[in-house]
């Protein structure tokens, strides 16, 4: 008979005694199993007791977390919370180095639990501690020369407990002192500092930054990017992290006004270049949290451009204006008159809006439309111009205007703005011969094989926007950086000189005509897509890989996507997929347990602080119980169930839930709640109230995951992955079965059953 749910047998260790295996009556409250554990071992004052887990953690058994407690569990007794709180309290203030060293470091690792922390943190623990930054480093500063990895160690553990004991959120960052931003400050400004050290610091600068609008403006002021830059031109990664975390969240929180300044400030250090030559280009592997600061600085930098994309032409903006003529002028300037010629104000009027119809900005379905708006603003034109310097490129303007042409209405709109005319100039400038070649190339073909330069641009930037994101928050879980961006100051810019010219081939290759431009637009973006996919590591490898995705090459890929469906939708072949579809089902069951049992480093995420929290976790081989258990650091291959304390038995769950359905996403402010969080959160449930949450790393695993938890509680693999792979190997399953088949059309019927025989007198000689 088994033993009842509320029962679990477990092993508790006392230092000098040895270990008692008890069964703990879950229902009976933790003061009493302590005080009977005591009693066995004959210890007064119960009180003073308290049982942890004995694996690396450490962490101590509550009355919240106590249903976590597995049969096999090993436990020790050792001292409470409480006592041993105010023991370290009064070691770390010790006057004895060795004394405070030996109890700082044990702080450092105690403060990881949150039960510690509070105890620790009501004694008033994280005053002291800033007060020991603050001054008691100053009072060791004539020992450092005699003392120096003393000193560095202490310093290290100090910040260190720090760092865990603020990360449980119970204390406010917007508590601390000038003087402790200075000191914290002046670690990271420190040309030589012990590598934890100026770890720790950047954490703690990174962390103040996020939490607190006060704290940014003071650490903004004690931290400039000349000091942190220094950090990135090394090699330890951890460092260079941390650096690039501190600058993303000090661009983060910057006000609107102070970005671009900071972006600038960012080029004169030529920052992107450092990353690209120390980070990006180093002889060494990037790991994920590198992969996700570089991600958030592509991010943040490509928001920059934000402004400029929700800001609409003003056309009475002379400066604005100036930058079409300035199109204009790069184009045909060769054939164009002068601006002083004594030409007729006729003939102006008509080179201006022939040219202006050349740049593609205005359709002639666009007519109607622009003759609406500038009739009513006609008036005020004329006004301005009888203000204007006839001599100047504008003085076209009123001809223009007769004419009902202007191409300003066609930067109105929003998204892509006054981005679109900005990347248009750039061209022009910066890829003149490419500029001019597009234009005039167009300008020679019919009316309806034109390819609309401006349209084209509006539309391109729109959609390079929509592909980057531009204006949207950073990803808490994305690692999704281009290298290529990191190679150009202007990389954006240059992504669009690169599309532009790729749209104007593709239009060609396609014998467009302005009905076919969506059709276009659709196969430019694939083209860019498929592209990008490759993770190019330069713009110049990045045109390369679109110069191998012709029109020609797209239609093949959908020819060859398109038969694989078609193919495949005959009765025949329809009753061989029903047939065959349960083995690969099976089969794709097999590979995802798996998986599950190889399996999966997961990060913690908390709206704090994103860096070295990692838990694993794996199935057993006989696919009965879930292990897993904290990790220090991302680990390289599988993790032994043996260092995996923490046991789930499969026969325990009771559900797997997504999304807004987990728990820890129905909690205030857990992570935010951003979209891409909640596309890769799940829980498994089980027991009563007890949940195992996890934020996978990224949608491939949480298809992994989700899939394979269904299949071990026999219920259908739904994800995106699965239809995928069911897909695929259905495919090539069927394709092998009718190699032998190959040119022979498959009836969409069954033949027909012939008559019987008039009778049955025959014999058949197999000989």
């Amino acid at each position: 008979m088994p033993p009842p749910a509320d029962i679990v047998k477990v092993a508790i260790e006392w230092p000098g005694a040895y270990p008692k295996l008890m069964e703990i009556d879950q229902k009976k409250p933790l003061s009493a199993i302590i005080k009977e554990v005591c009693d066995g071992w004959s210890l007064a004052n119960h009180e003073y007791f308290a049982l942890q887990h004995a694996d690396s953690s450490n962490f101590y058994i509550t009355e919240k977390n106590r249903n976590e407690i597995k049969n096999g569990t090993i436990l020790r007794l050792t001292t409470s919370p409480a006592q041993n709180a105010q023991q370290l309290h009064e070691r770390i203030q010790s006057s004895s180095m060795d004394a405070k060293l030996e109890a700082l470091k044990d702080l450092a690792s105690l403060s990881r639990d949150v039960t510690f922390a509070q105890e620790f943190i009501n004694l008033d623990g994280i005053s002291l501690l800033t007060q020991m930054v603050e001054s008691g480093t100053e009072r060791y500063q004539k020992l450092q020369k005699i003392m120096k990895p003393c000193f560095g160690d202490m310093l290290s553990f100090t910040l260190t407990a720090f760092v865990e004991l603020m990360d449980h959120g119970i204390v406010s960052w917007d508590t601390f002192s000038v003087a402790f931003i200075k000191k914290i400050a002046s670690f990271v400004n420190k040309s030589a500092i012990d590598v934890s050290i100026l770890q720790r610091s950047l954490a703690i600068l990174e962390s103040m930054v996020l939490n607190s609008h006060d704290l940014y403006q003071k650490v903004a002021q004690e931290i400039t990017i000349g000091q942190l830059i220094p950090h990135l031109q090394g090699t330890d990664q951890e460092i260079q992290t941390y650096t690039i975390a501190v600058i993303n969240a000090l661009f983060l929180k910057a006000p609107d006004e102070r970005r671009q300044e900071m972006a600038n400030i960012l080029a004169q250090k030529q920052l992107r270049s450092i990353i690209l030559t120390h980070v990006i280009r180093a002889q060494r592997a990037i790991n994920n949290e590198m992969a996700h600061q570089l991600y958030v600085l592509q991010v943040l930098t490509f928001n920059l451009l934000e402004d400029r994309m929700m800001t609409k032409m003003d056309p009475q903006d002379q400066a604005q204006r100036d930058i079409i003529f300035e199109l204009r002028r790069i184009a045909f300037d060769a054939e164009s008159e002068p601006n002083n010629s004594s030409g007729s104000m006729e003939k102006r009027k008509s080179m201006y809006t022939r040219d202006y119809k050349k740049l593609g900005f205005i359709q002639k379905n666009d007519f109607p439309q622009i003759i609406c708006v500038w009739a009513k603003l006609l008036s005020s034109y004329l006004t301005l111009w009888d203000s204007m310097d006839h001599s100047l490129p504008g003085s076209s303007l009123h001809g223009i205007l007769q004419n009902h042409v202007n191409p300003a209405m066609d930067f109105t709109q929003t998204p892509p703005g006054m981005l679109a005319l900005d990347n248009m100039l750039y061209f022009a400038k910066h890829h003149q011969d490419a500029y001019i070649r597009i234009v005039l190339e167009n300008s020679s073909r019919e009316d309806k094989h034109e390819c609309p330069f401006g349209r084209s641009s509006i539309e391109l930037t729109k959609m390079l926007c929509e592909i980057l994101k531009v204006g949207e928050l950073p990803s808490e879980t994305c690692n999704d950086f281009h290298p290529m961006f990191f190679t150009h100051d202007r990389s954006f810019e240059e992504f669009f000189c690169i599309c532009i010219q790729l749209l104007n081939k593709t239009w060609k290759e396609m014998r467009a005509t302005s009905e076919d431009f969506n059709k276009v637009m659709q196969v430019v973006k694939e083209q860019v897509m498929r592209a990008l996919t490759t993770k190019p590591s330069s713009l110049d490898q990045f045109k390369s890989k679109l110069q191998n995705l012709s029109y020609t090459e797209i239609l093949k890929i959908r020819q060859s996507e398109r038969m694989n469906q078609e193919d495949f939708q005959s009765r025949p072949i329809l009753e061989l997929k029903e047939k065959i579809q349960p083995e690969i089902l099976e089969l794709i069951k097999q590979q995802r347990l798996n998986r599950l049992v190889e399996g999966t480093c997961f990060r913690k995420l908390n709206c704090r602080r994103r860096q070295d929290k990692f838990w694993y976790c794996r199935l057993s081989p006989n696919h009965k119980v879930l292990h897993y258990g904290d990790l220090e650091e991302s680990p390289q291959g599988e993790v032994p169930h043996d260092s995996l304390q923490d046991k789930l038995p499969v026969a325990d769950i009771k559900a797997v839930v997504t999304g807004k359905d987990c728990p820890h996403m129905k909690e205030k402010g857990a992570l935010k709640q951003n979209k891409e969080v909640l596309e890769l959160a799940f829980s498994i449930l089980y027991d009563s109230n007890c949940q195992l949450n996890f934020i996978a790393p990224d949608k491939h695993e949480y298809c992994i995951w989700t899939d394979g938890l269904n299949a071990l509680l026999g219920k259908d693999m739904m994800s995106d992955l699965t239809r995928n792979d069911l897909d695929t190997l259905l495919s090539m399953e069927i394709k092998l079965r009718l190699l032998d088949l190959e040119n022979i059309q498959i009836p969409d019927a069954p033949p027909p059953i012939p008559k019987e025989p008039s009778n049955y007198d025959f014999v058949y000689d197999c000989n």
